[in-house]
């Protein structure tokens, strides 16, 4: 069994925004898995399905970025899971607007999401799918109203053919390995 998360804020205000990249892979894998994402469980709404026979588990925590952690750990223990079977999708500013990086561990990268499941979990030993949303136009401009701003155009396309990018690369990663994942889409 595998626990693919998608990071995000919960609210209709922040659907959108460049922090919800997370989200936004996790609705573009669901019906491809045919899994509807919406049963409330630790904090997070979750539904189950499968790759190529391995049950999966989507998640989209609901205690904002900050506190992903809490959703996460209480998930990989509910499901008796360890961290090799949790996968995190989520956003990146040190990646150009939809390029993506996939990786089976690392640091936080400064992101408070990551930091809160890594502090949760007790490790930073697990896959993960990082999705470009590139840096602040311009100098000055606070992070964080970047991050929980909207697409501009231009970002909307390219962040559309990302989205499918980083589910086809989550379900790489399920059903042949993080390695192989990364050895075919870090390349994109």
């Amino acid at each position: 069994m595998k626990l693919i998360v998608g990071l995000g804020n919960p609210g209709s205000e922040y659907a959108k925004t460049r922090h919800n990249i997370g989200f936004m892979v996790v609705d573009r894998l669901a019906p491809v898995l045919g899994v509807t994402v919406g049963k409330k469980l630790f904090k997070a709404l979750v539904g189950q399905g499968q790759i190529n026979g391995e049950r999966v588990v989507l998640a989209k925590p609901q205690t904002y970025m900050n506190l992903s952690g809490d959703a996460v750990g209480a998930l990989l223990n509910w499901f008796k899971l360890t961290a090799s079977d949790l996968l995190v999708i989520y956003d990146d500013l040190d990646l150009r607007c939809g390029k993506l990086r996939l990786r089976p561990g690392g640091g936080s990268g400064g992101h408070r999401g990551m930091q809160s499941i890594i502090r949760a979990i007790g490790t930073d030993s697990f896959p993960r799918v990082r999705v470009g949303i590139g840096r602040p136009p311009e100098p000055g401009y606070e992070t964080i109203d970047y991050v929980l701003g909207h697409f501009s155009d231009e970002e909307a396309a390219v962040l559309e053919e990302a989205l499918g990018l980083a589910s086809d690369a989550a379900i790489c990663a399920v059903r042949e390995g993080i390695e192989p994942a990364m050895n075919l889409f870090n390349r994109r």
